[in-house]
C-alpha cells in the first residue's frame, strides 16, 4: 500500500515511555521494537490509516504521538 495521504504519524521519543498502547489501538499501523517503543510508517497515511492513527494519538497516556500534515 502506498501512502499518498496528507497526514503523517510522528512519535516524540523523549515523551514516549514504551507502554505500547498505540500498538494495541492501531495494530495494523504501529509496531513495537524490541524495547517496546513504537515504530510508525515513514510515509503519508491513507484515510483509513489516519483514522486508526488518530485513535492511537488519543489513547497515548504520555501524549507522545501526534498527527502532522504531510
Amino acid at each position: 500500500m502506498t501512502g499518498g495521504g496528507g497526514t503523517r504519524l510522528r512519535v516524540d521519543p523523549v515523551a514516549c515511555a514504551g507502554i505500547g498502547m498505540c500498538a494495541h489501538l492501531a495494530e495494523d499501523l504501529v509496531r513495537l521494537d524490541s524495547w517496546g517503543y513504537p515504530v510508525v510508517p515513514q510515509r503519508g497515511l491513507v484515510a483509513d490509516e489516519a483514522r486508526h492513527a488518530a485513535r492511537a494519538v488519543t489513547g497515548c497516556p504520555h501524549r507522545a504521538l501526534r498527527l502532522e500534515a504531510d
